[in-house]
């Protein structure tokens, strides 16, 4: 049994709570937050031990660090230095800029602890099919793709203190296209070049919208459109392949719907799946690798490195 702590109890910690529950060989024993309400809120949920401080969670395996984004770098990286906690869990994306990012490993690798993004759309049933037939060179060629994250993110989301601004935030790319940056990445290799322009229609700090063009030294390229500005609800994330020997459209709440197969033999999987949230099935696949100690599952920090040069460029 791996002993989880969570540092930071906000939006995104009810689907750590909920994946880690699902796995009987996980234990949430720790939730801290700065606001002690709401760490007890989610000790009684998950009957863990509730502090208001961060350096209080010795005694764990692991610790995810959930807090506003702005915020990952110093916490991840004082979290290394100061507790004994070996693995750390970094909610996307790890850093806004790379020379934090930079930094945040270094100091981590010498502490003697591990690094772990979280990237769980990587581990979406479809997403790891279409990787494994690139990667076997089933589709041939992939020409060229078109990835577009349609979402939307009403004004009492923005009201959160740190949401919406340039410290702590960072804007769409970051908060929910972050995701699709690193599947691009997972699917296609090392970035060659990319241009992009984003725009604030809503007045924030931070973009809303963004629309990037990007090519891949494979010689892949394509375009990855991102925006938070959608009519009352998310609409869709949606991924084409235009290929060699294929065309493939992917669409729903979380890619988990196939829209259009037609490969060259390769008969259209039967992976399709329902979820009830916008985050899909990836952090249920995600502890599984954590009780596993499948490390090499996650993104490498290169990966990582490169995907938050992409959004920073892109994003100030």
């Amino acid at each position: 049994m791996k002993k989880i702590a969570l540092i930071g109890c906000g939006r995104i910690s009810n689907r750590h709570i909920e994946a880690i529950q699902e796995n009987k060989n996980l234990k949430i024993e720790i939730v801290c937050d700065k606001n002690l309400e709401k760490a007890e809120i989610a000790a009684d949920i998950t009957g863990a031990r509730a502090t208001s401080d961060m350096f209080d969670i010795n005694g764990v395996d692991i610790v995810s660090v959930l807090t506003p984004s702005g915020k990952h770098p110093v916490h991840t990286a004082l979290i290394a230095e100061q507790t004994s906690v070996p693995i750390i869990v970094t909610e996307k994306p790890v850093s806004l800029t790379v020379r934090e990012a930079l930094e945040m490993f270094g100091r981590v690798e010498a502490a003697g602890k591990r690094l772990i993004p979280v990237y769980q759309n990587r581990y979406n049933p479809l997403v790891q099919f279409i990787k494994n037939a690139i990667d076997e060179e089933k589709l041939g060629k992939v020409y060229t793709y078109i990835c577009n994250v349609l979402w939307n993110r009403r004004d009492e989301y923005f009201s959160i203190d740190w949401h919406g601004t340039r410290q702590l935030d960072g804007g769409v790319l970051y908060t929910q296209g972050s995701h699709y940056v690193d599947m691009l990445h997972y699917f296609f290799g090392e970035l060659d070049r990319f241009h992009g322009l984003g725009g604030s229609l809503r007045n924030l700090e931070v973009y809303d919208t963004i629309s990037t063009v990007m090519s891949f030294k494979n010689g892949t390229v394509g375009s990855l459109n991102a925006t938070v500005c959608t009519y009352k609800k998310n609409y869709a994330t949606e991924l084409t392949l235009i290929a060699e020997r294929g065309t493939i459209h992917l669409t729903g709440t979380n890619l988990n719907t196939i829209n259009h197969w037609d490969v060259e033999g390769l008969d259209k999987p039967d992976l399709e799946f329902h979820i009830n949230h916008e985050y899909g099935k990836g952090h249920d696949f995600m502890c599984e690798y954590f009780v596993n100690e499948q490390w090499d599952m996650f993104p490498s920090k290169d990966d990582i490195l490169s995907g938050i040069r992409v959004m920073e460029k892109l994003s100030y």
